[in-house]
């Protein structure tokens, strides 16, 4: 298949009148219902309390910030490969990163809000909370580089370099807490790589609930950032094209009159 038949498939997919409707319902009833399962009916941490509640929109943030990343990486791998090469691509690892970055910074912030009642203090130089700073740094240069390059070409391939340097701190963050001694805790599902989780019941239903409605809301968030991008790119085709034209209406001699006798 040839990158035009990609990108002009991706294009229908995002396009479809009826997903976003879909979309919206599904996410603000899922998040209604994780409000619910994570603040009435799971009971509270037998050691950290009403603070553990947080681990029920913490994990899943983090989890969609590494699915928004992947998806960035191989769309850029899209672009970059000249048998898929297309410039959807390229918009959707845009779409992506952003919210990648969004999730990462919420990741930041959740964590500081967990980190006080249980560390007793709002930051620390913890191997996670390091690295996952530095995951957020490197994908805001990301977003900042696409803003210094106007030629779309070479925006879409320097970004797309970018986005496969970025993304090798991905794996460095999910394996910062066994490479390195940290305060922060294990997987609580997936401990040492095996699938084994450390909660049951009510808590693990309102995790598992949560990665769900999470995911939902990536869905959501990237076909919108993907149709408003595909509407700035349209206004930035006509600006171009009207300022290309006042130019070369500059250029042009004013044609000459010729007064009657």
């Amino acid at each position: 298949m040839t990158g035009s038949q990609d990108g002009t498939r991706l294009a229908r997919v995002m396009g479809k009148g009826w997903l976003t409707p879909v979309l919206a319902v599904l996410t603000v009833g899922s998040l209604a219902i994780l409000a619910v399962l994570g603040l009435w009916v799971a009971p509270p941490d037998a050691l950290q309390g009403d603070a553990q509640r947080l681990m029920y929109v913490h994990v899943p943030v983090v989890m969609v910030a590494y699915l928004a990343f992947g998806v960035t990486t191989l769309a850029s791998v899209l672009y970059l490969w000249k048998r898929t090469r297309h410039p959807q691509w390229d918009r959707l690892a845009a779409a992506s990163a952003e919210i990648g970055v969004l999730t990462t910074a919420l990741t930041l912030a959740l964590g500081s809000l967990w980190g006080r009642p249980v560390w007793g203090v709002w930051w620390t130089w913890d191997a996670r909370l390091v690295t996952t700073a530095v995951l957020l740094f490197l994908y805001l240069g990301y977003l900042a580089l696409r803003r210094t390059i106007s030629d779309p070409d070479v925006r879409a391939r320097r970004s797309a370099f970018a986005a496969l340097i970025a993304f090798v701190d991905v794996p460095i963050v999910h394996y910062s807490v066994e490479w390195w001694r940290s305060l922060h805790q294990e997987s609580t599902l997936l401990p040492d790589g095996r699938l084994d989780p450390q909660i049951e019941g009510d808590m693990l239903i309102a995790l598992l609930w949560g990665i769900g409605a999470l995911l939902i809301t990536y869905a959501y968030l990237l076909v919108q950032r993907y149709r408003l991008a595909a509407l700035e790119e349209g206004f930035e085709g006509r600006a171009l094209e009207a300022a290309i034209a006042e130019r070369r209406a500059e250029a042009d001699p004013e044609p000459a009159t010729v007064g009657a006798s």
